[in-house]
Order: C-alpha cells, then sequence, then structure tokens
C-alpha cells in the first residue's frame, strides 16, 4: 500500500479514538453529576489525565498515550485510556503477531475503557477498538458486560438484554463485514476462565484480526461499536443507580471482582500485549477493580 494512504488510515484511526474517549469521559462525568445523593456522598468525580512515553526494545522513542481514570462517587474506578505506540516487537512476542515474523516493525493505536461502578447492581463493563500495524493492517477490539450478582447474570436479565442488542445493531449495520454470531461467539469463548469453569460474564461481542480487504468499511464498523457503547452503558448506569444495595450486595461484588482480576492477569491478550510492548503499567492495570476479595 502506499506510504501516505497509510499514514492518513493511521492518522484519522486516531482521531477517532481520541474523539471517542473524549465523548465518552464527558457521559461518563455527567452520570456522576446524576447520581442520587442519598446513595452517593461526596463530590461529583471527574477524570484525571496523565500523558506518558514509552521506549521500544531497541531502546528508541515509541510513542505513548494519556491515560485517563477518575475514582467518583458513583465510579468506584474508570479508566478511559488512548495510545498510540510504535517501534520494534520484541523476538520471544513476533510469532504471536500477524506480519511481525517477516518485519518485527509495528503500529498501533487504540482506546481502552474499564469501569467498575460502587452500586453493585450496575454492572462492570469493558470496551476496547483498535487499529495495528506490521506488514499486515487490521482492526480490534469489542465490549463485553459484567453483572457482579449472580441473580443479574442471566441472558433473560434486562440489562443483558440491552447490551447484545446494542453490540448486535452495531454488526448487523455492518453485516457484510461484521458477522455478529461469530462476533459474539468469540466473546462467550474468550471471556471464559477456563480454571474456574464459568464466563468472566455475559458477554458481548469480540473481534481481532479483523481485515474484510474494504479498509473503509472495517473501519466504520469500528467506529459503530464505540457509538453503540456510548449509547448503551450509560443508560444501563442510569437505569440502576438509584437502586440501593445490601451488604451481602457488596460481599457478592467483590468476590465477583476476583474472577475479573483472575480473567485480566492470566488470559486477556490486552494486558499481555500491553507489557510486552513496553506501555505503561499503571494504564495497563487499571482494569483491577479498587477492592475485590477471594473468601
Amino acid at each position: 500500500m502506499d506510504i501516505s494512504k497509510l499514514d492518513e488510515r493511521k492518522a484519522r484511526a486516531r482521531a477517532w479514538f481520541e474523539s471517542l474517549r473524549d465523548d465518552i469521559c464527558t457521559a461518563l462525568e455527567r452520570l456522576e453529576d446524576e447520581a442520587p445523593a442519598t446513595l452517593y456522598a461526596g463530590a461529583p468525580g471527574r477524570f484525571v489525565r496523565t500523558p506518558w512515553h514509552r521506549t521500544d526494545p531497541t531502546g528508541q522513542a515509541g510513542g505513548g498515550g494519556v491515560m485517563g481514570m477518575m475514582h467518583g462517587r458513583l465510579f468506584e474506578k474508570v479508566g478511559v485510556h488512548c495510545s498510540t505506540v510504535h517501534g520494534e516487537f520484541a523476538p520471544e512476542f513476533r510469532a504471536q503477531i500477524p506480519g511481525a515474523a517477516e518485519d518485527p516493525a509495528f503500529w498501533a493505536s487504540g482506546i481502552s475503557l474499564i469501569a467498575h461502578l460502587r452500586n453493585p447492581h450496575i454492572p462492570a463493563v469493558h470496551m476496547n477498538t483498535r487499529f495495528i500495524v506490521t506488514t499486515k493492517a487490521w482492526f480490534g477490539g469489542g465490549s463485553d458486560l459484567t453483572p457482579v450478582l449472580n441473580r443479574r447474570r442471566t441472558q433473560e436479565d434486562a440489562d443483558t438484554i440491552a447490551f447484545h442488542a446494542a453490540m448486535k445493531s452495531a454488526c448487523d449495520a455492518h453485516a457484510t463485514v461484521a458477522p455478529y454470531d461469530k462476533y459474539k461467539k468469540w466473546c462467550d469463548e474468550y471471556f471464559y476462565l477456563p480454571h474456574r469453569k464459568e464466563p468472566r460474564g455475559i458477554g458481548g461481542i469480540f473481534y481481532d484480526h479483523h481485515d474484510s480487504g474494504d479498509w473503509d468499511a472495517d473501519f466504520a464498523f469500528t467506529k459503530d461499536v464505540g457509538r453503540a457503547f456510548l449509547k448503551i452503558y450509560p443508560e444501563l448506569v442510569r437505569r440502576n443507580f438509584a437502586t440501593p444495595w445490601t451488604e451481602a450486595d457488596r460481599e457478592e461484588q467483590l468476590i465477583r471482582r476476583g474472577r475479573y482480576v483472575e480473567f485480566n492477569l492470566l488470559y486477556d491478550r490486552g494486558t499481555i500485549f500491553g507489557l510486552k510492548t513496553g506501555g505503561n503499567v499503571d494504564s495497563i492495570l487499571s482494569s483491577m477493580p479498587p477492592e475485590v476479595k477471594w473468601p
């Protein structure tokens, strides 16, 4: 591909991820303002953005990103991060990345979000979309929902139904390049804890190495995944944030968060990718819940 064309695509992808980040942060801060004071004491939280920079394994400058964190009264801990990094993959990592065995040079840009709510009735959520370039180029990402109360972890739960419908709409709008059934199944299989023999949450969609041959169509799909998340998740938070909870609910939430930690540290590709490419450790591990229990 012509270098100028590829550079234009990189710039468009990066600009979208950063624009989506800004819109999500605004929406989540608005929820902090709206949450009822009777359940959530204190001042509404705000995101704090911290830039970071990296070097690649050769010691050369390799881009960086901005870590956005909010510890609020409604959002106990939420991170919305953007990064754009480049350089060479470490030798032991090259065989795992399409196109990197032939040439270790890479470029990657994306947005990553993880939210843990104070109220156990509000599900935790994850969303990530990215564009990666080696000798090949592809999109990846998705979003999945993790209710923390067992009675909410069913496919018949209203939040589950609404979340799946939102992810399906993002795929169905681009059905020629984004098969919903495939990406839903991929999510179910990916976010599974083999040692527990249980799923992390109720699923969503997951896709990787997505290259249909039509870059504009693939980019349009990836943007709609972000838009679908931005629409549905604030709706789910508003639906539940006035529901009071008990000490037993909080205990169940903290135990369920332990499963989240186990998955992210043992199996998550994004965690491994970030650490293997010299990413910002604080940003990578911001997915860890602020409080958790293994009774």
